[in-house]
């Protein structure tokens, strides 16, 4: 059974950082592209940033230079480093893996990050 934890939300003031993570189990996480989403309050889910099982990376043009997805297959977790944050990165953020074919998908149960004076 396939699971994803993630880890490392909170509350932030402008500007700050964090640095979330998703530990994974139950699967072969070398052979998944993993990504990071988010969901605002009113707002569909969007794709914040991807890596692919080859290590190739992806971002949606609002974080760009200001947050980095990471991958440890030896751990098997996905990090995503944010930097600069701004109060419009405010939702709850979560863990997603899917397998190379495209066939399966998994979701962690989210976590909240608040960018807040």
């Amino acid at each position: 059974q396939v699971q994803l934890v993630e880890s490392g939300g909170g509350l932030v003031q402008p500007g700050g950082s964090l640095r979330l993570s998703c530990a994974a189990s139950g699967g072969i996480f070398n052979l998944w592209h993993m990504g990071w989403y988010r969901q605002a309050p009113g707002k569909q889910r969007e794709l914040v940033a991807a890596v692919t099982r080859g290590g190739s990376t992806n971002y949606t043009d609002s974080v760009k230079g200001r947050f980095t997805i990471s991958r440890d297959n030896a751990k098997n977790t996905v990090s995503l480093q944010m930097s600069s944050l701004k109060p419009e990165d405010t939702a709850v953020y979560y863990c997603h893996a899917v397998t190379s074919a495209g066939t399966l998908d998994y979701w962690g149960q989210g976590t909240q990050v608040t960018v807040s004076s």
